[in-house]
């Protein structure tokens, strides 16, 4: 999964994102500042959780910026993207249907299908398992 951060006044920089490979002080930072598990969490991203997606941008620059405190990321709503792979699309869609899961979100998944990037190798699932 890509995450890209576009503010206005600056360059536009593309995270790659794969909850299973966040570190745990960063997982249970996320947790801490959601006050959800992180499973919650991780569909809180897709479903587009405004607090969820901060939290990550906030994860994600830290690791560029140790400094940065949580109340400095702010951004416009377009300047942030989540964006999922064609194979990430159908794993996630079939792990929800395999679980009988939220189906409205099975079907807003699927309606980004065409415009999503190719894989990139073999593609993983977008949220934590």
């Amino acid at each position: 999964m890509k995450v890209k951060y576009s503010p206005e006044d600056g360059d536009e920089q593309v995270f790659d994102y794969n909850p299973n490979k966040l570190m745990s002080v960063e997982r249970e930072a996320l947790e801490k500042r959601t006050g959800m598990n992180f499973g919650a969490f991780a569909m809180g991203v897709l479903r587009g959780n405004a607090l969820c997606r901060r939290a990550l941008l906030h994860v994600l620059l830290k690791r560029q910026h140790p400094g940065i405190a949580f109340d400095d990321v702010d951004f416009c709503w377009d300047e942030l993207t989540v964006e999922m792979t064609k194979g990430e699309i159908t794993l996630a869609v079939e792990r929800l249907r395999e679980k009988g899961g939220d189906e409205d979100l099975a079907e807003a998944m699927l309606k980004g299908y065409d415009e999503a990037p190719d894989d990139e190798g073999k593609a993983k699932l977008p949220f934590a398992v």
